[in-house]
C-alpha cells in the first residue's frame, strides 16, 4: 500500500504536523510549543467550549460536551473515568492519525493528559494498530501526571469503534456492542470512558496553550479550525495535509481529468467532479479525513464493489444487518459492477439498504449504505451503461486501497 511521503502543499501555517516531515522528540516539542499547564480543568473546559472544537474521528461531536458528559458520569457513579486516545486507524484509505503519531506524538500525549485531568480520569490508554514501539519511546521521555499504557489493537475496520476499543481494553474481543448505555457512561470495565481521536487530542493540546481565538483564526465561524486530510490525487504521491475548514475542495484535489471524488473514506460519499468543484471542506464531508479523486477513465462501480466486499467481510457479524444484509448488498453490487444483465440487482440493493439502515449494533451498516446510495447517484449513467452491456472505463484497475488479505 502506498504510504504518504510528501507534505509540500501548504494551505495554512502548520499547526499539528512537525515541519520538514521529521518526528519531533520531547525536547524539540517543548522548544516548538512551550510547556503545557495543568491544574485548572474548569478553565480548559470553558476554553474548549469557546473554541468550537469537534471530534476529528468522523462523528464531529463537540469535544467540550463529550468531556463534560464523561466527567458528570464519573461524579454520578462515583467511579474514576478512563480516557482512551484513539489512534486505531482502521480506515484503509486514511493515514492521517498514523502520520500525526509519527511526527507529533508529544502533542497527542499532551492532549491525552489534559483530557484525563479534565474528566478526572484514573487510567489512560493510547490505542494504535502500528507504531507502538516509537510511542513507548516517546512516553519514556516524559514525566506525566497519569501513566499511559499503549494498547495494540487488531488491524480491522471496526477496531477503532469506541465500544470495540472499550471491549478490547477490558480484555474482550475488539467488537462493537450495543450503544445503550453509551461508552461515556459504561466503557472500559464498565467505568465512564472518554474515547477521543488522536487528532482531536492534538488540537486540544494547542487550544490549551494558545486559546480559543487562536484556534478560531482558521476555518469558518460555524466550523472553526483545521483538519488533517489524506489526499489521493491522480499522478501524485498520497499525502497528508492540514487544511482549514471552508477551503474549496478543488484546492486540495485538482479536478482536471477527474470523474468523481470520494469524501470521507469507505463510510463516505461519492460526488461527481462537478459537485466537488462547488464544495468546500466541511466536517460532514470529511468523515475519516479522506479525499480521493477518481480519474475519469476508471470505473467507480468496480471500485465501490471492491470496497463493499471488504466492508462486508470486516463486519462484526453480530447482528442481522451485518451478518446477512451487507454480504447480500456486496454480492448484488458486484453484479452491477460487471457489464451485462443485472436482473433485479439494482432494486435488491436499494431494498436491502433500506432494511439494514439504522438497525445495527453500531453504525457500520449505516456508513456502508451511505456509500451505496451515493454510488447509485454519482454513477447512475454508468449503471445504465453496464446494464446495456458495456463499461465506459478504459482502465479497470482498482484504485481504492483494499487490504489484500481481505480482498
Amino acid at each position: 500500500m502506498t504510504m504518504p511521503m510528501t507534505f509540500t502543499d501548504i494551505y495554512m501555517p502548520p499547526r499539528l504536523l512537525a515541519p520538514g516531515g521529521a518526528p519531533a522528540g520531547h525536547t524539540t516539542h517543548q522548544q516548538r510549543y512551550g510547556p503545557v499547564s495543568y491544574g485548572n480543568p474548569a478553565h480548559l473546559l470553558r476554553t474548549l467550549a469557546e473554541s468550537g472544537l469537534t471530534g476529528r474521528g468522523g462523528a464531529a461531536f463537540p469535544t467540550y460536551r463529550k468531556l463534560v458528559a464523561v466527567a458528570e458520569a464519573g461524579r454520578r457513579t462515583g467511579r474514576a473515568p478512563v480516557v482512551v486516545g484513539n489512534g486505531a486507524e482502521g480506515e484503509p484509505a486514511s493515514h492521517k492519525d498514523k502520520t500525526l503519531l509519527r511526527l507529533s506524538p508529544h502533542l497527542v500525549l499532551d492532549g491525552l493528559q489534559l483530557a484525563a485531568e479534565a474528566v478526572g480520569a484514573g487510567e489512560a490508554y493510547l490505542a494504535v494498530e502500528d507504531g507502538a514501539t516509537p510511542l513507548e519511546t516517546a512516553l519514556a521521555e516524559r514525566r506525566d501526571p497519569l501513566p499511559v499504557r499503549i494498547v495494540r489493537v487488531p488491524k480491522r475496520f471496526l477496531s477503532g469503534q469506541s465500544s470495540a476499543l472499550a471491549q478490547y481494553i477490558s480484555g474482550q474481543a475488539a467488537l462493537p456492542r450495543d450503544q445503550h448505555p453509551p461508552v461515556r457512561e459504561q466503557g472500559v470495565r464498565r467505568a465512564p470512558t472518554l474515547v477521543q481521536n488522536v487528532e482531536t487530542l492534538a488540537h486540544l493540546a494547542l487550544i490549551a496553550r494558545y486559546g480559543a481565538d487562536w484556534f478560531r483564526s482558521q476555518g469558518t465561524p460555524t466550523e472553526p479550525g483545521s483538519a488533517l486530510c489524506t489526499v489521493y490525487a491522480p499522478g501524485r504521491e498520497v499525502r497528508v495535509v492540514e487544511a482549514p475548514f471552508g477551503i474549496p475542495l478543488h484546492r486540495l484535489l485538482p479536478l482536471d481529468g477527474v470523474g468523481a471524488v470520494l469524501t470521507g473514506g469507505y463510510h463516505g460519499t461519492w460526488l461527481t467532479a462537478a459537485e466537488a468543484a462547488t464544495r468546500t471542506l466541511t466536517a460532514a464531508d470529511l468523515g475519516a479525513g479522506v479525499l480521493i479523486a477518481l480519474p475519469a477513465d476508471r470505473c467507480g462501480l468496480a471500485d465501490t464493489a471492491d470496497v463493499l466486499r471488504y466492508l462486508a467481510l470486516e463486519s462484526a457479524g453480530q447482528c442481522g444487518p451485518c451478518l446477512n444484509g451487507l454480504p447480500r448488498i456486496a454480492a448484488a453490487f458486484r453484479t452491477l459492477a460487471a457489464p451485462g444483465p443485472q436482473g433485479t440487482s439494482r432494486r435488491d440493493v436499494a431494498r436491502w439498504a433500506g432494511l439494514v439502515e439504522g438497525r445495527g449494533a453500531c453504525h457500520h451498516p449505516d456508513g456502508t449504505v451511505r456509500l451505496v446510495r451515493s454510488a447509485f447517484t454519482t454513477f447512475a449513467a454508468e449503471l445504465d451503461a453496464h446494464a446495456a452491456g458495456h463499461c465506459t472505463a478504459s482502465d479497470r484497475r482498482p484504485l481504492l486501497p483494499v487490504p489484500e488479505n481481505r480482498s
